[in-house]
């Protein structure tokens, strides 16, 4: 089954529309995803949980799958897979301190159902009324674009329609001594795009914006990337990190480090790749290739193809 990205939405202070991840960054004063959001079930949510309900109400609604009342117009059939992996990290870190250096009853009440693991994922579909599975992925440098493939496994095996497909990572004190990397070097924000299944898109009058090729995670970037790419397709445009090596296939296209400009963004990368990748083919019918991870945990890599090409 042929699954296409139908939708996409972003989130993030250097971010005011998907097209400026292939733009350089211009950061805007005064971002807030909770007033830009609205109400009051916002008020005690932490930042990347706000930034992963902004993303996915605008790429909802980039779908036309947002109603007026702020569900989704469909939803026993949509699932929520969210990749991050530094997530709620701040939540957890204060709240094991609070219990760590008193009792529980030190713990701050409300910030105990934000330290829930799944906090980002299910939020998301409880606020649109989403019905389908719901999955949070935290699975290192290639997360999102693992997260890719689970979001269309879904829709392959029948499990849900559409999936919203969320990448966060915020900035904060303790994100940034954990990874011991300053905030100025880090992503802080979220972004996320609407799959579904080409059917499904043609059954209501949606044009895809790209559809989604082969995934291949494997040990050795040249086997993730040539897995993927095959004998038929010749990619024009590759997204990965400056420090991987240029397989053979690849030597010809345009390369880009979404890193070098955004800052590092872990579990949102993968995501960030596929909205890059689909604003991209808005000007260029050729394939763009995804890789994202290192050889000591995987390399996962993702082909992306214009609407009307072969996936």
């Amino acid at each position: 089954m042929r699954v296409a990205v139908v939708g996409t939405g972003v989130a993030s202070p250097v971010l005011a529309c998907p097209g400026d991840v292939l733009r350089p960054v211009q950061a805007m004063t005064g971002f807030d995803p909770g007033a830009l959001l609205g109400g009051r079930s916002l008020r005690y949510k932490d930042r990347a949980t706000r930034l992963g309900l902004l993303a996915a109400h605008r790429a909802l609604a980039d779908a036309g799958l947002l109603g007026e009342t702020g569900t989704a117009v469909s939803r026993a059939d949509v699932g929520v897979v969210v990749s991050s992996n530094l997530g709620n990290l701040d939540t957890v870190c204060r709240t094991a301190a609070a219990i760590a250096t008193g009792s529980v009853t030190d713990a701050v009440p409300m910030d105990l159902p934000n330290a829930s693991s799944n906090v980002i994922a299910s939020s998301i579909a409880i606020r649109f009324g989403l019905r389908g599975p719901n999955v949070m992925l935290c699975n290192g440098p290639s997360s999102g674009l693992d997260a890719v493939f689970l979001a269309a496994s879904l829709i392959g095996s029948g499990r849900a329609h559409r999936v919203v497909l969320v990448g966060v990572e915020p900035v904060n004190d303790v994100v940034a001594s954990l990874v011991q990397a300053p905030p100025p070097g880090l992503f802080d924000g979220a972004v996320a795009v609407v799959l579904e299944s080409v059917v499904a898109a043609a059954a209501r009058g949606v044009v895809p914006l790209a559809i989604l090729g082969g995934y291949a995670r494997r040990a050795a970037t040249d086997d993730s990337v040539g897995q993927v790419i095959g004998n038929g397709a010749h990619p024009a445009f590759w997204l990965a990190g400056r420090t991987t090596a240029t397989p053979p296939p690849l030597a010809d296209a345009r390369r880009k480090d979404l890193e070098a400009e955004l800052g590092t963004a872990s579990g949102a990368l993968g995501v960030l790749q596929v909205v890059a990748g689909t604003c991209w083919l808005d000007d260029g019918e050729a394939p763009v290739v995804a890789t994202a991870g290192n050889p000591a945990d995987g390399v996962a890599s993702l082909l992306l193809c214009a609407a009307g090409g072969a996936a």
